[in-house]
């Protein structure tokens, strides 16, 4: 059990994998209230009276009912101020990026249970769930032994899915390190210096960045900012638009890694989001003038030196 009794979570969707969503809440110390389909969504939460944490399944959901649902499930949960943390696979990337990127919403691209019991954790530290205000009211001495113990339960249950994953068939690390590799670009020879005009020069230090994946392990470069910042620029040179997940690709990381920079990029007004006119279930991102402008100066001031 967590804090006051556990946290509630109330799951929208859930198809084939909605049993290690259900096992992620019970090691997180949560209880599941009740599951809803996304059609009734709008509806049932509106009739909600706690304030539960939302774990929406969008893994395998058709873009069409992703394009109406999502929107009216960002404007339910910022009304009622309730967490989201929305489950997605590659495939979802952009009609999810598209009504969520940029909200205070966790979007999780693949995850383990491990991956989400993390997100229900941060999950029910926000807001004000009437679990953290009977918690604030306790004395400082027995917030402090629950949270210990808490602590405590939840390294034991994640130490226990690392044991299992070491246990289980050759195959299971493996699957973790594809959803990283997957979005890992080739390696290329190097690359001349950049003119702040030239897309292809910007393009080549992108490659010659991509060769250090071939020499050291990928994930010593897990901060994917700069690669994005490099793709967008490029990009804007190309007069080319960028896909939410195409952008990811360029990141080179995991894609809730890309994901999470994304959103954080944006809120720093660094990147802008903005949507297909032809069709709502997509966006692109670009960079802002601000930092197109901050590009031009860097690769201008670099191009007597080695930017990278």
């Amino acid at each position: 059990m967590g804090f006051g009794g556990g946290f509630a979570v109330v799951v929208v969707g859930a198809g084939a994998r909605g049993h290690e969503i259900e096992e992620a809440i019970g090691l997180a110390g949560g209880r599941m209230l009740r599951r809803i389909a996304w059609e009734a969504m709008p509806a049932e939460l509106m009739r909600q009276v706690a304030q539960p944490v939302l774990v929406a399944d969008a893994r395998g959901v058709g873009e069409d009912l992703l394009a109406a649902m999502l929107p009216r499930l960002e404007a339910t949960a910022a009304a009622l101020d309730l967490p989201v943390i929305v489950c997605l696979d590659v495939a979802e990337i952009d009609v999810v990026a598209a009504a969520l990127l940029g909200v205070q919403a966790q979007l999780l691209c693949g995850p383990s249970v491990a991956d989400l019991i993390g997100a229900l954790v941060l999950a029910r530290g926000s807001g004000s769930t009437p679990m953290l205000n009977a918690y604030a009211r306790e004395g400082e001495g027995e917030r402090l032994r629950r949270l210990n113990a808490e602590v405590a339960r939840i390294a034991q249950a994640l130490a226990e899915l690392a044991r299992r994953e070491a246990d289980a068939p050759a195959g299971g690390a493996a699957d973790v390190e594809d959803r990283h590799s997957a979005f890992r670009a080739e390696p290329a020879r190097p690359a001349p210096r950049a003119d702040p005009g030239d897309a292809g020069a910007v393009r080549a230090i992108i490659r010659r960045r991509r060769m250090r994946d071939a020499l050291f392990p990928g994930n010593l470069f897990e901060d994917p900012a700069w690669d994005m910042l490099l793709d967008l620029y490029a990009a804007r040179l190309e007069g080319r638009r960028v896909s939410v997940s195409s952008l990811c690709i360029a990141a080179a990381v995991a894609p809730t890694t890309a994901l999470r920079w994304i959103g954080k990029l944006t809120e720093a007004g660094l990147f802008v989001r903005k949507p297909d006119p032809a069709d709502r279930r997509r966006a692109f991102m670009a960079l802002s003038d601000a930092a197109a402008a901050k590009m031009h100066d860097y690769l201008a001031a670099a191009n007597g030196s080695d930017p990278v």
